[in-house]
């Protein structure tokens, strides 16, 4: 009994960790939802009315969700910092509260330097926020210079029950933070795996929401993995370490979408696209059926079972030597032993088990798991000495930096002068629409700004808030008529919106939009203001707000969507190159160099893309053509980054791996490449460019007449050469639809 309910909390352990990474959006809604709770508590008890608590509760949801630092120390100093910041902003709304041009004209001013103190880090986009929100918070309250002390005191209990939970009733250390993303790492690997084995199972009808889910779960895979990256500096105290992390993190997540991509193969009657597991609605190449149903898929089934189970449990868990020696017969696909007699492509799939085998192993020595080496067969043994070579091996790099634009090209700058100037149409417009609440339409302006970079971007950002805007009035009406009067009913149905609002905001903005609208209708009720017709005043300013920051945004400095993703696809391409050229460099005989780190940044340019062509792909774009374009360009470099990640890993093999050797004439093949992403970077820069992408022959066929006889080193440089070979294609292949010149090979 007590085995079950263990297996029960295990499975919805790893379910939770794999949903919420790190536990991240848990950690925030119950961090704001803590704060307000303990600041309504302690006002309640010094006699505060229900204008102080709603007061209270604000200022401190503000004090907790503006602090972004990693480190507990810089979270304190700035918490500190923001004490002051949000006293002087209360005492600024009291003082304007009857001032009306002169209290318009400040908030103007403080919305420019909240954005423009962005540049500053997270120490200047959390002052800005607290000395924006709780100037806000002054207006939402009516504050008044009779009532000043009194909100002094709020603010400062406010910021005082922030720093109690943040620092000792819901702590959180980068290093506990980056334990768990490890186990949400591992939690999404094994769904990922989870759902391979569906792929091979999957009947005809069933084949293509199977290969959505090996997608879905490939993205979720990269995204932990990029979670980790942005954790590792803080969260481990010896750089080697975290090196080492990198490394078994980046070797894992290669190794699980190679062997989606050759289960896939596995199904096919011809080699799939490699296309084909990352465009979103692409179907099963032509031929797509079930393997033979033969003894040899049977042991593939049991052996990603096997491999699931590698994942999630230590081999010195529950089952102990079976454990061990299910993980010894996945290391000796590797080394072609026991390799089950089936068709060349399942085979294929066999010896991507045992390299997903051999990458889990080298993630759990580096996450510090209990090692158990007393039943190693020699293809384990083997593979323990390579990682430990590995490891070895690995040092730390310096990594460079980036000039900054400056002036008005200085993102921070753009935005703060685009806010501005949307916040005072907005409060012209809202003046109009109520002198009361015109507030309202210049939160929503500033807010369609926050992370966004585009025209495109606000737009998108602003439709999502008008959509949860319309649908929180609604449960607004229906939460209102239920709580009445009820005062600790409403602040705890508040609670319950703020804990969703925090929750869910990373995953929809607008169900946080909602959630937030939700809340704002019962406090209106608790604050003797509520009716219909203010909750439709809150739509109105909120399209007023939505349409003014557009406004900004399209004629002030303008970022249109097309300069803004054309500008990220130069900077990844030119991230592709970087990556391609260090690793077929490393490979042709170069020096080592951070293949890792420009791999990383190769992720991250190509997950700011994706973000940057949302508004292009969103569902109510009416340019049908225009959106399979950018999905087509998007899946094509993620395509690209898949092959030139692995290029990558097999580069950082030859210092510890005989059977891998440089071969100095790779250079001739990735001269190539180079050149032709060189040449689709100088197109998107400059249209005008008279550029023409190079075809020919294949990657294999450059080498031909210095390889008679085939490979010279075996299946590992065989590899390598299909990689370049799929990484020409795709690189080929992005011309078309973005419209470069293709030069006719030359016969």
């Amino acid at each position: 009994m007590r085995a079950a309910e263990g297996s029960v909390r295990a499975r919805l352990r790893d379910l939770v960790a794999a949903s919420d990474p790190g536990l991240l959006r848990l950690a925030a809604g119950l961090r704001t939802v803590g704060a307000i709770a303990l600041t309504l508590a302690v006002l309640s008890l010094l006699g505060a009315d229900v204008r102080h608590l709603v007061a209270g509760a604000i200022a401190a949801m503000v004090s907790t969700f503006a602090i972004r630092e990693k480190q507990r120390g810089p979270q304190a100093v700035t918490l500190a910092l923001g004490l002051p910041v949000a006293l002087a902003s209360v005492s600024l709304g009291a003082l304007l509260h009857t001032r009306v041009v002169g209290g318009d004209l400040f908030f103007v001013a403080l919305i420019f330097c909240a954005v423009y103190a962005r540049r500053f880090g997270d120490r200047g986009t959390a002052l800005g926020l607290i000395g924006f929100q709780v100037y806000f918070m002054s207006l939402f309250v009516g504050a008044t210079m009779s009532a000043l002390p009194q909100l002094w005191g709020v603010v400062a209990v406010a910021v005082a029950c922030s720093a109690v939970v943040r620092f000792a009733l819901v702590p959180e250390t980068p290093a506990g933070i980056l334990q768990r993303l490890r186990e949400a790492f591992r939690a999404r690997l094994a769904q990922l795996v989870t759902a391979q084995l569906a792929l091979l199972d999957a009947g005809p009808d069933e084949i293509d929401k199977a290969l959505q889910d090996v997608r879905d779960g490939t993205a979720r895979l990269n995204e932990t993995a990029m979670m980790i990256q942005g954790r590792l500096e803080e969260g481990t105290a010896d750089e080697a370490v975290a090196r080492l992390v990198q490394r078994r993190i980046a070797d894992a997540e290669i190794a699980a979408e190679r062997l989606g991509l050759l289960l896939l193969n596995a199904r096919s009657a011809e080699r799939a696209d490699t296309l084909t597991l990352h465009l979103p609605g692409a179907p099963v190449p032509p031929g797509g059926r079930l393997p033979v149903q033969d003894e040899s898929t049977a042991t593939l089934r049991r052996d990603l079972g096997a491999l699931r189970l590698l994942v999630l449990r230590p081999v010195s868990e529950d089952l102990g030597t079976g454990l061990a020696q299910l993980r010894n017969r996945l290391l000796g696909y590797r080394d072609e032993e026991n390799l089950p007699k089936a068709s060349p492509a399942v085979q294929d799939v066999f010896r991507g088990v045992g390299e997903a085998a051999r990458a889990v192993l080298g993630l759990r020595i580096a996450l510090g798991d209990p090692q158990d080496d007393a039943d190693d067969t020699p293809s384990t043994a083997r593979s323990r000495e390579e990682l430990d070579a590995e490891d070895a091996a690995i040092d730390a790099g310096e990594e460079a930096t980036e000039e900054a634009p400056k002036g008005l090209k200085r993102p921070t700058t753009r935005a703060a002068v685009q806010v501005a100037v949307g916040s005072a149409l907005a409060i012209v417009g809202g003046e109009f629409l109520s002198s009361q609440r015109w507030y309202w339409a210049v939160l929503t302006c500033w807010i369609v700004f926050i992370n966004t970079a585009s025209t495109g971007e606000i737009l998108v950002k602003g439709y999502r808030r008008l959509l949860g805007t319309v649908l929180g009035v609604v449960a607004g009406l229906l939460l209102a008529a239920l709580v009445g009067h009820h005062t600790w009913t409403a602040f705890a149905l508040v609670l319950l919106c703020v804990f969703a609002m925090f929750y869910t905001a990373p995953l929809s903005y607008t169900l946080m939009s909602f959630f937030v609208t939700a809340a704002l209708g019962v406090l209106y009720t608790l604050l003797h203001t509520y009716s219909l017709s203010v909750l439709v005043l809150r739509v109105e300013e909120t399209a007023l707000g939505a349409a003014c920051g557009i406004i900004a945004a399209a004629f002030v400095l303008p970022v249109h969507t097309d300069r803004r993703t054309n500008d990220l696809l130069v900077t990844t391409l030119e991230r592709l190159a970087d990556v391609t050229e260090a690793a077929v460099d490393q490979l042709s005989g170069g020096d080592p160099a951070e293949l890792l780190d420009k791999a990383r940044d190769l992720d991250q340019a190509l997950a700011d893309l994706r973000t940057a062509t949302q508004p292009l792909t969103h569902p109510v774009t009416p340019l049908r053509a225009r959106r399979n374009t950018a999905r087509y360009v998007v899946a094509l470099l993620e395509t690209c980054a898949y092959h030139a990640r692995s290029l990558a890993a097999m580069a950082e093999l030859l210092p510890t791996h005989p059977s891998i050797a440089a071969d100095p004439r790779l250079r001739r093949a990735g001269k190539r490449i180079l050149g032709n992403i060189g040449t689709i970077a100088a197109r998107v820069a400059d249209g005008r460019a008279a550029v023409e992408v190079e075809t020919g022959a294949s990657i294999a066929s450059l080498l031909e007449s210095d390889l008679p006889g085939g490979s010279r080193y075996g299946r590992i440089t065989d590899r390598v050469l299909r990689h370049l070979q799929r990484l020409d294609e795709a690189v080929v292949g992005l011309a078309r639809p973005l419209k470069v010149p293709v030069a006719t090979p030359k016969r």
